[in-house]
């Protein structure tokens, strides 16, 4: 059977991000994309111009049309702004037994507050229990735990225990906002922790890289991997998608990695 991933996110006009930058993920991986719309932004490489929500009931409605046609492997969460949102997505998702990839989108590359400050508890209290895996990056981290931004491992690895104690299954603490030769993330379980880390990649192209990263373990997910192992792969992924971009030549801003790196060139 093709496997069958779920991307719950924003749209992004600029291709590089969200709904656009998940379905072209699961595609360079070898899976089926269905998604469901939470808001339609008007942004590019340079910013967010202008945010319109899709009314909770919409996304409630695309979700059961989606799981009540296809067999979905794995979904993953990105944007959603309102509380309202959040809850009807929590209440869809539990009823059709999915527990998603939770990439908790507060802030975009370009400095742009994505989730309202009243949605924040929301999130925490609907989704965070909900989640199979949450994939904060430091800034992300720190406004879930309402702690300061992590500057050591060892910050991070608290930060990821106090999510994992609100319920998530599973957190992945990003490093790619800390400093050093090396980008670290920690994937941290009831069972342990496992460190994955990269040689950082010096380029301006980074837009879309925490949706990319997400999707990709949802990705894996879809395909059966192991946790550990889905991650790891994706990891690999977004590497190769940074490494590449970096000599893209879009818009006037931060633009996008490349998603389709495997097969067409610069």
């Amino acid at each position: 059977m093709t496997p069958v991933a779920l991307t719950i996110a924003g749209s992004d006009s600029g291709g590089g991000a969200g709904i656009q930058a998940d379905l072209k993920t699961f595609s360079a991986l070898g899976v089926y994309g269905a998604s469901v719309l939470t808001a339609v932004t008007a942004q590019n490489t340079e910013g967010v111009r202008a945010v319109e929500d899709i009314t909770p009931e919409t996304v409630a409605a695309q979700i059961d049309a989606v799981c009540e046609d296809m067999a979905v492997g794995a979904a993953k969460i990105g944007m959603v702004s309102r509380r309202e949102t959040i809850a009807a997505i929590a209440a869809r998702l539990r009823h059709h037994g999915i527990r998603p990839v939770l990439d908790p989108v507060m802030v975009a590359t370009s400095g742009d507050r994505l989730l309202r400050p009243d949605a924040i508890e929301t999130l925490r209290a609907a989704l965070l229990p909900l989640a199979a895996l949450v994939t904060p990056n430091l800034p992300e981290a720190a406004l879930l735990t309402g702690t300061p931004a992590a500057a050591d491992e060892a910050a991070m690895l608290a930060q990821a225990e106090a999510i994992l104690a609100a319920g998530a299954g599973a957190v992945l603490v990003k490093g790619g906002h800390g400093t050093g030769a090396e980008s670290t993330d920690l994937l941290v379980t009831p069972d342990g922790v496992t460190r994955f880390s990269a040689p950082r990649i010096a380029t301006p192209n980074t837009h879309g890289t925490g949706c990319t990263l997400s999707a990709a373990i949802a990705a894996g997910l879809a395909r059966g991997l192991p946790l550990a192992e889905a991650v790891g792969e994706a990891k690999d992924f977004l590497h190769g998608a940074l490494a590449a971009g970096a000599g893209l030549r879009i818009g006037r801003g931060r633009g996008p990695v490349h998603h389709f790196h495997r097969w067409w060139g610069v």
